[in-house]
Protein backbone atom coordinates (compact mmCIF):
# COMPACT_ATOMS: atom_id res chain seq x y z
CA UNK A 1 0.00 0.00 0.00
CA UNK A 2 1.43 3.70 -0.70
CA UNK A 3 1.38 5.98 1.66
CA UNK A 4 -1.11 7.99 -0.44
CA UNK A 5 -3.28 4.62 0.19
CA UNK A 6 -2.77 4.40 3.63
CA UNK A 7 -3.49 8.29 4.09
CA UNK A 8 -7.26 7.41 2.31
CA UNK A 9 -7.79 4.76 4.42
CA UNK A 10 -7.32 6.07 7.88
CA UNK A 11 -9.84 9.01 6.63
CA UNK A 12 -12.56 6.50 6.03
CA UNK A 13 -12.24 4.38 8.88
CA UNK A 14 -11.76 7.25 11.48
CA UNK A 15 -15.00 8.71 9.41
CA UNK A 16 -16.77 5.66 9.71
CA UNK A 17 -15.94 4.51 13.23
CA UNK A 18 -14.84 7.90 14.23
CA UNK A 19 -12.39 8.69 17.10
CA UNK A 20 -8.53 8.96 16.49
CA UNK A 21 -6.85 6.55 14.56
CA UNK A 22 -3.19 6.36 13.66
CA UNK A 23 -1.62 5.81 10.20
CA UNK A 24 1.46 4.37 9.88
CA UNK A 25 3.31 5.72 6.69
CA UNK A 26 6.63 3.30 7.37
CA UNK A 27 6.70 1.72 4.17
CA UNK A 28 8.13 -1.80 3.64
CA UNK A 29 10.67 -1.53 1.02
CA UNK A 30 13.25 -4.33 -0.58
CA UNK A 31 16.48 -2.58 -0.03
CA UNK A 32 19.04 -3.38 -3.41
CA UNK A 33 21.91 -1.41 -2.36
CA UNK A 34 23.96 -0.13 0.54
CA UNK A 35 25.57 2.97 0.81
CA UNK A 36 25.03 6.77 2.50
CA UNK A 37 21.20 7.67 1.73
CA UNK A 38 20.22 4.16 0.88
CA UNK A 39 17.89 2.18 2.98
CA UNK A 40 16.80 5.13 5.25
CA UNK A 41 17.89 8.28 7.17
CA UNK A 42 20.69 9.28 9.49
CA UNK A 43 20.51 7.90 13.04
CA UNK A 44 22.32 9.50 15.72
CA UNK A 45 23.83 7.88 18.15
CA UNK A 46 23.89 8.78 21.71
CA UNK A 47 25.98 12.05 22.79
CA UNK A 48 29.57 12.08 24.11
CA UNK A 49 32.48 14.24 24.34
CA UNK A 50 35.82 13.64 24.80
CA UNK A 51 37.36 12.92 28.04
CA UNK A 52 38.74 15.94 29.30
CA UNK A 53 41.63 16.13 32.26
CA UNK A 54 39.68 16.94 35.23
CA UNK A 55 41.81 19.40 37.72
CA UNK A 56 44.23 17.04 39.91
CA UNK A 57 44.38 19.23 43.00
CA UNK A 58 40.89 18.77 43.96
CA UNK A 59 42.21 14.69 44.43
CA UNK A 60 43.92 15.87 47.64
CA UNK A 61 43.48 19.22 49.00
CA UNK A 62 41.10 20.55 51.58
CA UNK A 63 37.47 21.79 49.95
CA UNK A 64 35.38 24.00 52.18
CA UNK A 65 32.25 26.03 51.15
CA UNK A 66 32.57 29.77 50.90
CA UNK A 67 29.39 31.89 50.93
CA UNK A 68 30.82 35.20 50.27
CA UNK A 69 32.53 37.71 48.30
CA UNK A 70 36.19 37.04 49.59
CA UNK A 71 37.87 34.44 51.55
CA UNK A 72 40.23 35.44 54.85
CA UNK A 73 42.56 32.59 56.02
CA UNK A 74 44.16 32.72 59.80
CA UNK A 75 47.10 30.90 60.76
CA UNK A 76 48.80 30.91 64.23
CA UNK A 77 52.44 31.36 64.18
CA UNK A 78 53.87 31.94 67.60
CA UNK A 79 54.70 29.54 69.82
CA UNK A 80 52.73 29.93 73.33
CA UNK A 81 55.15 27.95 75.70
CA UNK A 82 58.53 29.68 76.85
CA UNK A 83 60.93 28.04 74.24
CA UNK A 84 63.95 28.79 76.77
CA UNK A 85 62.75 26.21 79.13
CA UNK A 86 59.03 25.57 79.29
CA UNK A 87 59.85 23.51 82.69
CA UNK A 88 58.74 24.66 86.21
CA UNK A 89 57.26 28.04 85.41
CA UNK A 90 54.21 29.03 87.46
CA UNK A 91 50.89 30.30 86.07
CA UNK A 92 51.54 34.16 86.28
CA UNK A 93 48.82 36.14 85.15
CA UNK A 94 49.42 39.84 83.04
CA UNK A 95 53.46 38.34 82.91
CA UNK A 96 55.45 36.77 80.02
CA UNK A 97 55.33 37.47 76.49
CA UNK A 98 53.67 34.36 74.63
CA UNK A 99 53.86 34.90 71.25
CA UNK A 100 50.16 34.03 70.37
CA UNK A 101 51.05 35.74 67.23
CA UNK A 102 48.60 35.11 63.90
CA UNK A 103 49.05 35.69 60.14
CA UNK A 104 46.27 36.96 57.78
CA UNK A 105 45.20 37.05 54.44
CA UNK A 106 42.25 37.60 52.51
CA UNK A 107 41.55 36.69 48.60
CA UNK A 108 38.45 37.22 46.36
CA UNK A 109 36.37 34.89 45.22
CA UNK A 110 36.58 34.42 41.44
CA UNK A 111 34.41 33.67 38.92
CA UNK A 112 34.35 31.46 35.64
CA UNK A 113 31.96 31.75 33.14
CA UNK A 114 30.78 30.04 30.35
CA UNK A 115 28.48 30.74 27.33
CA UNK A 116 27.17 27.65 24.70
CA UNK A 117 24.72 28.59 21.77
CA UNK A 118 22.92 25.17 20.73
CA UNK A 119 20.62 24.51 17.85
CA UNK A 120 16.97 23.69 18.99
CA UNK A 121 17.37 21.53 16.77
CA UNK A 122 20.23 19.47 17.63
CA UNK A 123 18.81 19.67 21.01
CA UNK A 124 15.87 17.21 19.47
CA UNK A 125 17.75 15.08 16.85
CA UNK A 126 21.02 14.16 19.17
CA UNK A 127 20.34 11.95 22.33
CA UNK A 128 21.68 12.75 25.46
CA UNK A 129 23.02 15.88 24.05
CA UNK A 130 22.23 18.21 26.55
CA UNK A 131 22.94 15.97 29.47
CA UNK A 132 26.53 15.49 27.64
CA UNK A 133 26.77 19.03 27.01
CA UNK A 134 26.46 19.99 30.86
CA UNK A 135 28.87 16.75 31.87
CA UNK A 136 31.46 18.00 29.30
CA UNK A 137 30.97 21.65 30.49
CA UNK A 138 31.64 21.07 34.14
CA UNK A 139 35.00 19.57 33.37
CA UNK A 140 36.09 22.59 30.91
CA UNK A 141 35.62 24.22 34.26
CA UNK A 142 37.71 22.15 35.97
CA UNK A 143 40.29 22.22 33.55
CA UNK A 144 40.31 26.25 33.28
CA UNK A 145 40.29 26.42 37.56
CA UNK A 146 43.39 23.79 37.41
CA UNK A 147 45.36 25.61 34.75
CA UNK A 148 44.95 28.86 37.10
CA UNK A 149 45.55 27.15 40.62
CA UNK A 150 48.50 25.91 38.80
CA UNK A 151 50.23 28.93 36.85
CA UNK A 152 48.70 32.20 37.36
CA UNK A 153 49.42 35.41 38.92
CA UNK A 154 46.97 37.34 40.14
CA UNK A 155 48.90 40.45 41.17
CA UNK A 156 49.19 43.80 38.89
CA UNK A 157 50.80 43.82 36.01
CA UNK A 158 50.09 39.66 35.57
CA UNK A 159 51.10 38.56 32.35
CA UNK A 160 49.09 35.55 32.68
CA UNK A 161 46.26 36.45 30.79
CA UNK A 162 45.11 32.67 29.36
CA UNK A 163 44.57 31.56 33.24
CA UNK A 164 42.98 34.76 34.31
CA UNK A 165 45.66 36.87 35.91
CA UNK A 166 44.12 39.96 37.85
CA UNK A 167 40.81 38.05 37.42
CA UNK A 168 42.15 34.67 37.99
CA UNK A 169 43.10 32.79 41.16
CA UNK A 170 46.59 32.79 43.11
CA UNK A 171 48.26 30.18 41.08
CA UNK A 172 51.37 27.86 42.92
CA UNK A 173 53.83 29.40 40.91
CA UNK A 174 53.80 32.76 42.10
CA UNK A 175 54.57 31.89 45.32
CA UNK A 176 58.18 32.48 46.47
CA UNK A 177 60.74 29.87 46.94
CA UNK A 178 63.02 29.91 49.42
CA UNK A 179 65.26 27.50 51.02
CA UNK A 180 62.65 27.02 53.51
CA UNK A 181 59.02 27.62 54.07
CA UNK A 182 57.38 30.83 55.23
CA UNK A 183 54.33 32.53 55.84
CA UNK A 184 53.88 36.01 53.76
CA UNK A 185 52.93 39.40 55.02
CA UNK A 186 49.88 39.27 57.01
CA UNK A 187 47.10 41.47 56.30
CA UNK A 188 43.58 41.97 53.87
CA UNK A 189 45.71 43.25 50.56
CA UNK A 190 45.84 41.44 47.60
CA UNK A 191 49.42 42.03 48.00
CA UNK A 192 49.52 39.64 51.32
CA UNK A 193 49.74 36.04 51.97
CA UNK A 194 52.13 35.34 49.43
CA UNK A 195 53.91 32.51 51.36
CA UNK A 196 57.24 30.86 50.66
CA UNK A 197 57.68 27.47 49.36
CA UNK A 198 60.91 25.42 49.98
CA UNK A 199 62.18 25.09 46.98
CA UNK A 200 65.37 22.14 45.69
CA UNK A 201 66.42 23.27 42.44
CA UNK A 202 67.31 20.74 39.66
CA UNK A 203 70.70 19.60 38.68
CA UNK A 204 71.99 21.91 35.75
CA UNK A 205 71.99 19.07 33.07
CA UNK A 206 68.35 17.17 33.87
CA UNK A 207 67.30 15.72 37.27
CA UNK A 208 68.71 13.30 38.97
CA UNK A 209 67.89 10.62 41.32
CA UNK A 210 69.07 12.25 44.18
CA UNK A 211 67.12 15.55 43.27
CA UNK A 212 64.44 13.67 44.32
CA UNK A 213 65.94 12.84 47.51
CA UNK A 214 66.09 16.36 48.21
CA UNK A 215 62.82 17.33 47.58
CA UNK A 216 61.84 14.12 49.88
CA UNK A 217 63.95 15.47 52.88
CA UNK A 218 62.77 19.33 52.92
CA UNK A 219 59.50 18.23 53.31
CA UNK A 220 59.13 18.62 57.24
CA UNK A 221 59.21 14.78 59.24
CA UNK A 222 55.93 15.95 61.19
CA UNK A 223 54.44 15.17 58.14
CA UNK A 224 55.52 12.24 56.39
CA UNK A 225 53.14 10.01 58.11
CA UNK A 226 49.58 11.77 57.93
CA UNK A 227 47.18 10.60 54.91
CA UNK A 228 46.87 12.80 51.80
CA UNK A 229 50.42 12.90 51.30
CA UNK A 230 51.05 12.64 46.98
CA UNK A 231 53.49 13.34 44.82
CA UNK A 232 51.98 15.90 41.96
CA UNK A 233 54.18 15.69 38.89
CA UNK A 234 54.05 17.05 35.20
CA UNK A 235 54.11 14.11 33.05
CA UNK A 236 56.77 14.69 30.82
CA UNK A 237 58.82 14.69 34.19
CA UNK A 238 57.34 11.47 34.57
CA UNK A 239 58.62 10.04 31.62
CA UNK A 240 61.90 11.53 32.39
CA UNK A 241 62.57 9.84 35.74
CA UNK A 242 61.61 6.59 34.36
CA UNK A 243 64.24 6.88 31.57
CA UNK A 244 66.71 7.25 34.92
CA UNK A 245 69.10 4.51 34.59
CA UNK A 246 72.11 3.32 36.84
CA UNK A 247 75.99 2.98 35.72
CA UNK A 248 74.87 -0.71 34.49
CA UNK A 249 72.34 0.95 32.44
CA UNK A 250 69.16 -0.46 34.94
CA UNK A 251 66.31 1.78 35.94
CA UNK A 252 66.67 3.66 38.76
CA UNK A 253 62.60 3.35 39.49
CA UNK A 254 61.18 -0.12 38.73
CA UNK A 255 58.36 -1.64 37.62
CA UNK A 256 57.53 -4.79 39.20
CA UNK A 257 53.88 -5.43 37.83
CA UNK A 258 51.57 -5.06 40.53
CA UNK A 259 48.86 -1.91 41.27
CA UNK A 260 51.23 -0.57 43.52
CA UNK A 261 54.14 -1.01 42.07
CA UNK A 262 54.37 1.09 38.36
CA UNK A 263 57.80 2.52 37.47
CA UNK A 264 57.06 6.20 39.39
CA UNK A 265 53.66 5.11 39.82
CA UNK A 266 55.08 5.60 43.88
CA UNK A 267 57.98 7.51 45.08
CA UNK A 268 59.32 6.90 48.59
CA UNK A 269 55.97 5.67 49.59
CA UNK A 270 53.60 8.25 48.27
CA UNK A 271 51.49 7.92 45.45
CA UNK A 272 52.41 9.78 42.28
CA UNK A 273 49.27 11.61 40.55
CA UNK A 274 50.01 13.21 36.91
CA UNK A 275 49.33 17.01 36.68
CA UNK A 276 49.21 17.98 33.62
CA UNK A 277 49.03 21.69 34.74
CA UNK A 278 52.04 22.33 36.38
CA UNK A 279 54.44 23.99 34.48
CA UNK A 280 58.14 23.08 33.42
CA UNK A 281 59.20 26.17 35.77
CA UNK A 282 58.03 24.03 39.04
CA UNK A 283 57.30 20.48 37.52
CA UNK A 284 57.12 18.43 40.79
CA UNK A 285 55.05 19.25 44.21
CA UNK A 286 55.56 16.64 47.20
CA UNK A 287 52.97 17.33 49.74
CA UNK A 288 50.24 17.30 52.54
CA UNK A 289 47.62 17.93 50.50
CA UNK A 290 44.85 18.47 52.82
CA UNK A 291 47.38 21.40 54.71
CA UNK A 292 49.32 22.50 51.78
CA UNK A 293 46.65 23.81 49.72
CA UNK A 294 42.84 25.08 50.04
CA UNK A 295 39.79 25.17 47.57
CA UNK A 296 36.92 27.00 48.36
CA UNK A 297 33.56 26.36 46.81
CA UNK A 298 30.64 28.81 46.38
CA UNK A 299 27.85 25.93 47.53
CA UNK A 300 25.90 27.51 44.40
CA UNK A 301 26.26 27.09 40.81
CA UNK A 302 24.06 28.71 37.96
CA UNK A 303 23.01 26.88 34.89
CA UNK A 304 20.52 28.53 32.56
CA UNK A 305 19.14 28.20 29.05
CA UNK A 306 18.48 31.44 27.48
CA UNK A 307 16.01 30.80 24.66
CA UNK A 308 15.61 32.63 21.12
CA UNK A 309 18.76 34.84 21.68
CA UNK A 310 19.75 33.85 18.35
CA UNK A 311 16.74 32.56 15.96
CA UNK A 312 16.96 28.79 16.44
CA UNK A 313 19.47 28.72 18.64
CA UNK A 314 19.36 28.45 22.53
CA UNK A 315 22.47 29.66 24.68
CA UNK A 316 23.77 27.43 27.93
CA UNK A 317 24.98 29.76 30.24
CA UNK A 318 27.19 28.81 33.36
CA UNK A 319 28.86 29.94 36.37
CA UNK A 320 30.69 29.10 39.03
CA UNK A 321 32.94 30.92 41.55
CA UNK A 322 35.83 29.45 43.54
CA UNK A 323 38.91 30.60 45.40
CA UNK A 324 42.52 28.62 46.50
CA UNK A 325 45.45 29.25 48.29
CA UNK A 326 48.23 27.80 49.62
CA UNK A 327 47.01 27.52 53.55
CA UNK A 328 50.12 25.78 55.14
CA UNK A 329 53.05 26.42 53.24
CA UNK A 330 55.18 23.96 55.39
CA UNK A 331 53.51 21.08 54.49
CA UNK A 332 54.55 21.20 50.80
CA UNK A 333 57.61 21.76 48.68
CA UNK A 334 58.39 21.69 45.17
CA UNK A 335 61.32 21.47 42.59
CA UNK A 336 62.04 23.85 39.90
CA UNK A 337 63.69 23.53 36.56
Amino acid sequence: MTITEKILSGIKQAYNEGGKVTIDLKEASAITGSGSGVGGRVIFDDAFAVLRYANPFRMGARQIPVNGSDMQFVAKIGNATNQTNPWGYPVQNDQGTPGTNTSIWQLPVRAVTAQLPIRMAALSDINGLQAELVEDLMLEFAQVEAASMAGNSDQAGSTTTATGATSGLRGLNMYASGATAAFGTSGTAITNGIHTVATVAQTVGGVTYDDVVNVVNALPSQYWALPGNAWHIQPAMIDTLRSLKDLQGLPLFLEIGDEDGAAVGRMFGFPVIPNPYLTSGFPIYLANWPRFMTIGDTEEMSIQLFEQTKPGFVTMYAEKRVVSTVRDPFAGVRMSA
